[in-house]
């Protein structure tokens, strides 16, 4: 019997579909708690068993935000079987992605600096 040969890239694709897809699912959600939520990055384990689903969150809590999405997981992951033509749909786990407003910090922090420079030239 002959394996398959592994598609190049093949996880990369999935991964960028599952994260174009589960964000257009996320807006269907009707969980006060999910408020505008954007998906940064899939990360899907070699298996396809599991995808990390990285998001940020414009207005809301992060920490209530990753628990409705965590136990809306099993909810998007049926509808994502229905749009992917794949064989394992990977079991999904939201995490909070905290970058954007690490950067806005740092970002403050840089304007500061340079204001009191400013003063003392």
């Amino acid at each position: 019997m002959k394996h398959k040969r592994a598609i190049p890239n093949r996880s990369f694709r999935i991964a960028d579909q599952i994260q174009r897809d589960v964000a257009g699912l996320i807006r269907e959600l009707k969980d006060p708690r999910v408020g505008m939520v954007t998906i940064h990055a899939v990360e899907v384990t070699a298996d396809y068993a599991h995808a990390k689903v990285f998001f940020s969150l414009l207005v809301g809590d992060p920490q209530e935000c990753e628990t409705a999405l965590n136990e809306a997981a099993g909810f998007i992951r049926n509808s994502l079987f229905k749009k992917l033509q794949i064989h394992t749909v990977p079991t999904l786990h939201f995490v909070f992605d905290r970058t954007t407003e690490r950067a806005a910090e740092l970002n403050l922090l840089i304007t500061q600096a340079n204001a009191s420079r400013a003063k003392d030239d």
